[in-house]
């Protein structure tokens, strides 16, 4: 295939790509706010010295980690409303964005709440003892102490989860999220230009990752300064 025929081809994909694109940065910005507020939470459970909160940050990273993602949203979309219905007697359906959203933000959730635990724990134990013994109650020495230390810790996975997450927003095409597989999909479906439509997307996708690591380079390097 020649160049022009690759340039042709994204002038008519490239209003499809676009709208995909606004979908996808939107359903995956939301997940990771959404995830980062429920990593943190499942993190502080799973190091809390209560062993039922343990337990449950325990089972559901066990239930996250040990499903694929595809299966996470297949039963989110299809079969909570199912059991829900089935519960209560009423009819009850989630919009795709909805369910896309919980999807990805209980996914990422998972992953981010290991890599907030394993920043805490990298921590040094003696700087927590330390400030404990001077009478600094545990919230505060977490607060001011131990998690700004973390957080240069953990950012280099951090943005690595990011970037997973993003990626991982193109599963949703099959439960018919309008996001940038999706649309690439339906214009194959139309025209058959299978090489130069997924080229595109993967060009696309290679450039929002390579803007994501430079920016996480540059977040470092002032950290670290």
């Amino acid at each position: 295939m020649s160049l022009s025929s690759l340039l042709e081809t994204f002038e008519q994909l490239a209003p499809m790509l676009a709208g995909g694109f606004v979908t996808t940065l939107q359903v995956t910005v939301s997940s990771l706010i959404i995830a980062m507020v429920l990593g943190i939470l499942v993190c502080l459970m799973h190091i809390s010295h209560k062993r039922v909160l343990r337990g449950i940050a325990k089972f559901y990273i066990w239930i996250i980690r040990g499903t694929p993602m595809l299966v996470q949203a297949f039963y989110i979309y299809f079969a909570v409303p199912q059991l829900i219905q089935l519960s209560t007697g009423s009819s009850f359906r989630i919009d795709v964005f909805t369910a896309s959203l919980i999807t990805l933000s209980l996914n990422a959730g998972a992953y981010l709440s290991e890599i907030f635990r394993g920043s805490i724990e990298s921590v040094d134990k003696g700087q927590m003892e330390a400030s404990r013994s001077l009478g600094v109650s545990y919230a505060t020495s977490m607060r001011k102490i131990i998690l700004p230390q973390a957080v240069r810790i953990c950012l280099p996975s951090l943005v690595n989860q990011c970037i997973i997450t993003l990626k991982d927003s193109t599963i949703l095409y099959a439960i018919g999220l309008g996001e940038i597989m999706y649309q690439a999909k339906i214009y194959v479906g139309r025209t058959m230009e299978s090489f130069a439509t997924y080229t595109w997307v993967a060009i696309c996708f290679l450039l929002i990752t390579s803007v994501l690591m430079l920016i996480s380079r540059t977040v470092e390097k002032r950290m670290h300064a």
